[in-house]
């Protein structure tokens, strides 16, 4: 996925500022799978706006700055349908933490266990952030598509940490276990 076309999302709902987008859009509600910082969305704001997806206009204000409100043009919901339609390839997968573990030969069975354990709370908390997220499960009356089609993303971050944490745990035993 592109911040490029995450913003489009955004806009094609309602015209935003900057600011709008990065506070109430990123940080509440893609933040777990797709996190942007307020540099990036202006940089891309620019971009888009040069590419004719978007266009802005100034709202003038007395007690504060002016405000630059974006709006998704035509040509800006082409581009956004055509990505949404276009399959997508399988994400890179880093983790320095498994790195950590593909090596850990160098270290003590107690020194992998702390690291485990600290994965294992982090993905916890993780956990209990997803499950904080007050969307009603896709079954529940009255749900509307969109609420459907987000509640579908936060179950898989919600299965996400859940088989992750099932692996730490397993791993924490197998290395308790763990002869040379």
């Amino acid at each position: 996925m592109s911040l490029s076309h995450a913003i489009l999302g955004f806009l094609n709902e309602r015209s935003l500022t900057g600011y709008d987008l990065k506070v109430n859009c990123f940080d509440t509600s893609v933040v777990y799978f797709w996190p942007a910082d307020q540099a990036q969305i202006y940089r891309t704001l620019d971009k888009l706006t040069e590419q004719g997806f978007i266009e802005s206009t100034t709202e003038y204000q007395e007690d504060r700055p002016n405000r630059k409100v974006y709006s998704i043009t035509e040509m800006g919901r082409a581009e956004l349908r055509a990505w949404l339609a276009t399959p997508q390839p399988l994400p890179t997968h880093r983790e320095p933490f498994l790195i950590q573990l593909f090596f850990g030969d160098h270290l003590t069975d107690e020194t992998l266990i702390r690291l485990l354990e600290e994965q294992l709370a982090l993905h916890r908390a993780q956990l209990a952030g997803y499950q904080q997220i007050a969307l009603p499960t896709v079954d529940t009356p009255g749900m509307t598509r969109p609420y459907i089609l987000q509640r579908l993303t936060l179950d898989m971050g919600i299965q996400s940490e859940e088989m992750y944490i099932k692996w730490l745990e397993a791993s924490i035993e197998i290395v308790r276990h763990l002869r040379d």
